[in-house]
């Protein structure tokens, strides 16, 4: 932007030369690029950055120099003489579409003299980069750039009606503009009509039919605010920039409408001898008033590593000219509308920092507590819960949305908890209508798709999110580890397969429970509607139940349309982790050679292989270093309704070598307690 430094010493007294001034400008963030000397005047060129719209017009920017140099802001007086008319017999004003037009003003001047400007207005507006057209659409152009309030003068008589409406153009609607373009509008921009048909395009240039020319008599002045994504958009449409576009784009004060009119009116007035009418139409619904920002004296000098008082920050303010209360240690500034960067205490801060000069503030290196970084414990239970199952199966990643259907097809009962969804407000489609609260649906989904693409052999695993409902609050979030296996294994050096069953998936949850440390965990019987009967068991830690394992339903496979064996568990990570031990501890290998120990017992089948282990776990003492069952028999030489059960017992010592008699003897207190179960020795 180009400001004539003549007519900005209208508006605040400048006792510095040019140079001085575009030093002062630049260091207050309103960065002067360039002076050219043009005749007797200096032509200043402005890099605004774009938050600072407001200073595409004079009267800011004198605002900006009176802050910094302490000089008098003088705005201009304005006085009009009216005739005894009323406008509201001349024109109605109506805005169809409110969001994108918050205000129309007009005023109407009659029985004007179209004649070239002066010369101090043509070389003003000259040296600020504008052609001088006439007196009166120099008038509007150079209130646009005092204000920075875009107007438009239409000429009243070739307006076709006594109506003014502010609406959406319809689609396919042309308009012949100012520069003599027929442009085909559409229905997302904005147009000024007469009624009935386009005189404008709002905020972007008029039309070429109510332009003023030498015949003009009777002038109606508009001064509105546009939206600004509306304006943008259409100048980008129509390949049609202008000046007032620009404006309106980077924002435009909606409180400075009258003003502006106001002053356009007075200097038509006074250099076209118009007559001015009586009264203003503004059209305001929703009136926009300043809002207030708190500041803290204790922040501002603790982002700025300053020791200002607050007198001084109130001073620097004030210079704004900004309504300020103070309370304690504390500033309750009033900000005006036509400065819409300042939001929030932080912006304030920075017009502090700028007026006080960045100059002086010290150049310091940050201070605070360093950390190394890395991850937390949380985050690398997650790693290394990946890591252990990805070493036997795929990771695979779903969407946390499913289709409530899903929970129809996995048998869940109408009362469960597992149905207390949250519901999806605008779903991308019904199959993604809920948020999921178990993980299963999913890996049943990828076991199916894979099936119906001839991959038979599968072994997956999802670390996810479920999500719990909570009433007038935000869904709680569990971490939950599902994994799912179906068809079988070649190990080509056991030169067999290996079914992915109960018991495989089995063995990769305990080796996961064991890679993270867990020792003590039990598997209980348990009854789930979307597992087999019969052929499930719940996974306790510390007598608090974990998760679920088991063989998936038959009739939940045919729902999937899943026509082999399928067995799956999804623990609750979160609580699992909750049950860790905080540390890890480490233990002395010992020197000393181990003794191991075959028993088999014959026991009834409602006694567990977990009832076994726990009775031998607590009489081993502490030479009884483990226990596990490596057999299980039912057949002839077995009574029916009994199980034999193989299992082997390792004994070892860590300050001496065991004798058999040591052995023998824990080895016969087990098998007497073993009877309290009716366990005999086979």
């Amino acid at each position: 932007m180009n400001v004539s430094l003549n007519w900005l010493k209208n508006y605040v007294d400048i006792n510095i030369d040019e140079e001085e001034l575009a030093h002062k400008l630049t260091m207050a963030g309103v960065a002067v690029e360039g002076i050219e000397k043009v005749d007797t005047d200096h032509v200043l060129e402005l890099d605004l950055t774009p938050n600072r719209g407001d200073c595409l017009g004079l009267i800011n920017i004198a605002r900006e120099i009176s802050a910094i140099t302490g000089s008098q802001l003088k705005i201009p007086d304005i006085k009009i003489k009216e005739n005894h008319e009323n406008i509201n017999d001349y024109i109605d004003i109506e805005i169809a579409d409110q969001n994108l037009c918050k205000r129309y003003a007009a005023r109407l001047v009659k029985n004007v003299q179209i004649k070239p400007s002066p010369t101090w207005l043509q070389e003003a507006l000259t040296n600020s980069g504008i052609r001088p057209v006439n007196n009166v659409v120099d008038v509007s152009n150079y209130v646009m750039l005092e204000t920075n309030q875009p107007l438009h003068t239409f000429d009243y008589d070739l307006l076709g009606s006594k109506k003014i409406l502010v609406r959406r153009a319809l689609e396919q609607e042309e308009i012949l503009t100012l520069d003599e373009s027929k442009r085909k509008l559409d229905g997302d921009m904005l147009v000024i009509t007469n009624g009935e048909k386009p005189v404008a395009v709002a905020g972007v240039m008029g039309g070429y039919n109510s332009e003023i020319n030498d015949n003009t008599v009777n002038v109606l002045i508009e001064s509105a605010n546009f939206s600004a994504t509306s304006v943008r958009k259409t100048s980008q449409k129509l390949g049609l920039r202008s000046d007032s576009s620009i404006r309106f784009e980077k924002g435009v004060d909606v409180n400075g409408t009258i003003f502006a009119v106001n002053r356009a009116a007075q200097l038509i007035q006074k250099l076209a001898e118009g007559e001015v009418v009586a009264g203003i139409l503004d059209v305001y619904p929703q009136p926009i008033t300043n809002h207030t920002i708190f500041l803290r004296a204790e922040k501002v000098n603790d982002l700025l590593g300053t020791n200002l008082s607050i007198g001084e920050m109130e001073e620097y303010l004030l210079s704004l000219d900004f309504k300020i209360e103070k309370e304690k240690n504390k500033l309750i500034v009033e900000i005006p509308t036509y400065r819409p960067d300042l939001e929030i205490e932080v912006d304030l801060i920075e017009e502090i920092a700028r007026l006080h000069g960045y100059d002086n503030i010290a150049a310091t290196l940050p201070e605070g507590v360093t950390t190394q970084g890395g991850l937390d414990d949380y985050q690398l239970f997650r790693k290394k819960t990946s890591t252990l199952l990805a070493k036997n199966m795929l990771e695979v990643i779903n969407y946390s949305f499913i289709n409530n259907n899903m929970l129809d097809k996995l048998l869940i009962p109408g009362d469960s908890h597992l149905r207390q969804v949250v519901k999806v407000a605008n779903p991308l489609s019904e199959e993604q209508g809920v948020m999921r609260t178990l993980l299963l649906p999913s890996l049943l989904t990828n076991i199916a798709q894979n099936l119906a693409r001839r991959n038979e052999n599968l072994s997956f695993f999802e670390l996810g999110s479920v999500f719990i409902p909570r009433e007038g609050d935000l869904p709680t979030e569990r971490l939950k580890l599902g994994a799912i296996v179906s068809g079988s294994s070649e190990v080509n050096w056991l030169k067999h397969k290996i079914d992915y069953d109960f018991f495989y998936l089995k063995g990769i949850l305990e080796n996961f429970l064991d890679g993270i440390g867990l020792k003590e965990y039990e598997f209980m019987t348990f009854s789930n509607p979307s597992y087999h009967p019969g052929r499930t068991a719940k996974l306790l830690i510390k007598d608090i139940e974990v998760g679920v394992l088991g063989e998936i339903h038959p009739t939940v496979l045919d729902n999937f349309d899943i026509k082999q064996a399928v067995c799956a568990f999804e623990l609750d990570l979160d609580t699992l982790y909750e049950l860790m031990e905080d540390k890890m501890g480490l233990e002395t290998i010992t020197k000393y050679p181990a003794v191991e120990r075959d028993i088999a017992i014959v026991v009834h089948n409602d006694i567990t292989a977990k009832q076994i282990l726990n009775k031998i776990k607590k009489n081993g003492t502490e030479i009884l270093q483990d226990v596990i069952v490596f057999d299980l028999y039912t057949g002839e030489q077995v009574p029916d309704e009994h199980k034999s059960l193989a299992l082997k017992l390792k004994f070892q010592a860590f300050n001496k070598t065991l004798t058999e008699n040591e052995v023998n003897q824990v080895v016969d207190n087990i098998l007497n307690k073993l009877n309290e179960l009716g366990a005999k020795l086979r």
